[in-house]
């Protein structure tokens, strides 16, 4: 049911991912996904947590088999692609309605801080950063901030060339930043 809230959002959007479809899609009945889930904010960002645990952990398993060479390379271009897939354009969807919807806005707050922590935590991780030395978490914060903002460019028109150039840059500028 989680994946399909997921799928509905990036076909449908906010206004058309409705329980009702979800629960068609998921393939269980609308009384069983109203027992787990008894309001649509409930569904989505139970959703986003489930999908979001589950892409850091493939983020994790991914980052374990890189070789040293060119970690920061590969671990950027890694992120970039999670900040492109359907789990960011699904929670790009929760955070627009959130704006002028009360009942998400109230749920969503919390998560997309949890969320944001765990994000910066699993990069520090990945990159082997240390954030004892002085702008090494800012540049961290920096780099998910870059890479949420080029996902949004990317929602509209392929940005990949412009993308890639500017994450070339980015990287050189970041092994920088993080060498001792």
């Amino acid at each position: 049911m989680l994946e399909a809230t997921v799928d509905c959002l990036v076909e449908h959007g906010w206004s058309g991912t409705t329980t009702t479809v979800v629960a068609a899609r998921a393939g269980v009945s609308r009384g069983a996904q109203l027992h787990h889930y008894p309001t649509r904010a409930a569904l989505v960002t139970a959703a986003v947590v489930h999908l979001a645990e589950r892409r850091a952990a493939e983020l994790r398993a991914e980052a374990e088999a890189l070789p040293a060479a060119r970690r920061l390379d590969r671990v950027i271009d890694m992120l970039a692609a999670a900040f492109t897939g359907p789990l960011f354009v699904a929670a790009l969807e929760l955070w627009v309605a959130a704006r002028t919807d009360p009942e998400l806005r109230a749920a969503l707050v919390p998560l997309e801080a949890r969320v944001g922590r765990e994000m910066h935590r699993l990069t520090v991780a990945l990159l082997d950063a240390d954030e004892r030395r002085p702008g090494v978490r800012e540049a961290v914060q920096a780099t998910l901030d870059l890479l949420r903002g080029l996902g949004v460019a990317n929602l509209l028109t392929d940005d990949s060339t412009r993308r890639t150039a500017l994450l070339n840059t980015w990287k050189r500028q970041l092994a920088t930043l993080l060498t001792p």
